[in-house]
């Protein structure tokens, strides 16, 4: 039997935006533009690239927030796409998505206890008179006290809203979870604590994570396998420690030169990128990391890359390596 949990295969999301005084033009933002990649079971699966570079759209895409424009995303072999509402129904219980800004994703007017138990109660997860201590349980195991079931989200500091949210996706008995730049608006501090309990869940429950960060410092202690992505596509894939040691693309070791060393005594060339992100409705032509690259040449102007494989299981999409 496949340890396959979710395997992505060339998708696309494009978005069309109108323009002009009649508004009879329209440019198409390709937010992913082509990506593939598959999550076992059991696994953390890391998602680094800038604002702007589509991660947010893979999450949201594959757990069928929002529709694609192409491609395929398979769950446990099925097509999400091709569920009808009954087998979807069924598929929100099983994946959970944890947002950036917890406080945002919280209705103020509910209190914690019941938003955690509000999808449970919805689905059916424990039976009504069950529902309380379930969620006292779950709230324990996210590190929550048992008085917090009564109080606000205002009530609360970013840590512990943000552990709020995971009880609320925990809650479901998930397998599959997309942290959305989970810690990205939490002190380094707080971030720890987080992490390790995003850690301790997934080892606990032998849960998958899509993990999506700017922070590859962040995914290092969380993810078996990082996918770096740029203007939409993955420019490389490979396990932690062969992204970490062995780094090929020039984007990939523009990143890793940014991640600071705990030792002061150490050094490490910075590698700085000139120029923004270009735009997404205008990319450049060929390799869409050339503008930026400091290796860049004329091939790479006139040819896309091939995304292939350089050694086992390590994937990369660049000219020269």
């Amino acid at each position: 039997m496949s340890d396959t949990l979710l395997e992505v295969n060339n998708l696309k999301k494009y978005y069309t935006s109108s323009k002009g005084l009649f508004k009879n033009f329209s440019d198409s933002v390709k937010a992913v533009d082509g990506v593939s990649f598959t999550i076992k079971k059991g696994e953390v699966f890391g998602l680094v690239g800038e604002s702007g570079s589509g991660k947010s759209t893979i999450g949201k895409t594959i757990l069928r927030i929002q529709d694609k424009t192409a491609g395929e995303v398979k769950y446990k072999g099925q097509d999400i796409f091709e569920l009808s509402k009954k087998e979807l129904r069924h598929l929100r219980v099983q994946t959970q998505l944890v947002f950036q800004d917890p406080f945002s994703s919280l209705n103020p007017r509910i209190r914690v206890g019941d938003a955690i138990g509000e999808a449970v109660v919805e689905h059916g997860i424990v039976s009504k008179q069950e529902v309380r201590e379930h969620v006292l349980e779950v709230m324990e195991k996210c590190g929550l006290s048992p008085f917090h079931f009564d109080r606000y989200p205002h009530e609360f500091s970013g840590g512990q809203r943000q552990r709020i949210v995971i009880a609320r996706a925990m809650a479901l008995n998930p397998e599959f979870i997309v942290m959305d730049e989970p810690v990205a608006s939490l002190d380094v501090s707080i971030q720890a604590q987080i992490i390790n309990l995003f850690s301790d869940l997934q080892r606990e429950n032998g849960l998958s994570y899509l993990f999506i960060s700017h922070d590859l410092s962040v995914v290092e202690h969380l993810c078996t396998k990082i996918a770096i992505m740029y203007l939409g596509n993955i420019v490389e894939l490979a396990s932690k420690e062969e992204l970490f040691n062995q780094p090929q693309h020039p984007y990939t070791k523009a990143l890793l030169s940014a991640v600071p060393i705990p030792d002061p005594t150490a050094k490490r060339e910075r590698i700085l990128l000139k120029g923004d992100i270009p735009s997404p409705i205008y990319p450049p032509s060929g390799c869409k990391f050339r503008t930026r690259c400091p290796a860049a040449t004329n091939l790479c102007s006139g040819k896309i890359p091939e995304y292939r494989e350089v050694d086992r299981d390590h994937f990369v999409a660049c000219h020269y390596v």
